[in-house]
């Protein structure tokens, strides 16, 4: 049986490394229990691998944080820690003129994992790809990079697989997105990477793939995405509000973090990467 590959990127904010451990638990359980006739056990099915960039902008912050909130002993130390967290990952991944910024830092550990990912899934697997607030920003420059202007990836492709080139991206899903602010950096924000990838339709011809944007109407930091422009309404198959979280976080911007654990977001995510192995695997038609 062929593997669909699942990568999680997380969003801004101090993260740890671990993350996505409960989250890869309740997906794997979710699709086995929607395809048990199929296969003899959950790992014949995913191959899942969490994208880790958070120390990349940490020791910065930290540092940061220590030289002007307590060496200056300003009030609300714990809100300025969340807000010089959050803000400064917004701030440090943006491409300066320089040999080597941050922007191409954070993908090169996005090819790392995804490097990892090829080798348990297979260096052409289909590519589901799952990612949180900034990293949804960051997992669209990567491949639009990729896909339309690899002289912007600032490291070799010589040696990447198909999969890390985004050549088997197949479906993607962005929950608590914050990619509708970057339009206001362009005066046409008109070219969303393209779902499925081109390859994808060349190998399994009719196949349509997915990109599902999950939003909280009370996460501040979240939003639809169809309506920012023509183009991304053609390609974003669908914006789906959910109610993220629970009884303390739910109903309020705590919402921003209870994505990647939540039922309604992961149920529709089974079930898309369910129809992709069944797909793969030719089980039942398109």
């Amino acid at each position: 049986m062929k593997k669909v590959a699942v990568a999680i990127i997380h969003g801004m904010g101090q993260q740890k490394v671990d993350y996505a451990k409960k989250m890869a638990e309740r997906l794997r359980r979710m699709v086995y229990e929607k395809s048990p006739t199929f296969v003899t056990n959950q790992d014949s099915q995913l191959s899942i691998v969490p994208i880790y960039w958070a120390d990349v902008f940490d020791p910065g912050e930290t540092e940061l944080y220590k030289r002007l909130v307590v060496d200056n002993n300003l009030r609300f130390k714990h809100l300025r820690r969340f807000i010089i967290h959050y803000l400064a990952d917004v701030v440090a991944y943006q491409p300066v003129e320089t040999a080597k910024h941050n922007y191409h830092l954070v993908h090169e550990r996005v090819s790392k994992s995804l490097g990892d990912l090829a080798q348990q899934a297979g260096p052409d697997a289909p590519l589901c790809v799952i990612s949180h607030s900034l990293g949804s920003v960051i997992a669209s420059n990567y491949f639009y990079d990729m896909q339309v202007k690899p002289e912007n990836v600032g490291f070799s492709m010589e040696n990447l697989t198909p999969l890390e080139k985004g050549e088997s991206l197949a479906l993607f899903y962005t929950v608590g997105t914050t990619l509708p602010f970057w339009s206001l950096r362009y005066d046409q924000f008109d070219r969303p990477i393209m779902i499925p990838s081109p390859r994808i339709e060349e190998r399994f011809p009719g196949y349509q793939g997915e990109w599902i944007n999950f939003y909280d109407r009370d996460d501040v930091l979240g939003y639809p995405l169809k309506n920012v422009s023509p183009e991304y309404n053609r390609t974003v198959k669908e914006d789906r509000e959910v109610n993220a979280g629970g009884m303390l976080d739910s109903w309020n911007p705590l919402a921003h973090s209870a994505y990647l654990t939540d039922k309604d977001v992961l149920e529709p995510i089974a079930d898309g990467l369910v129809r992709l192995w069944k797909r793969i695997n030719q089980i039942e038609p398109i």
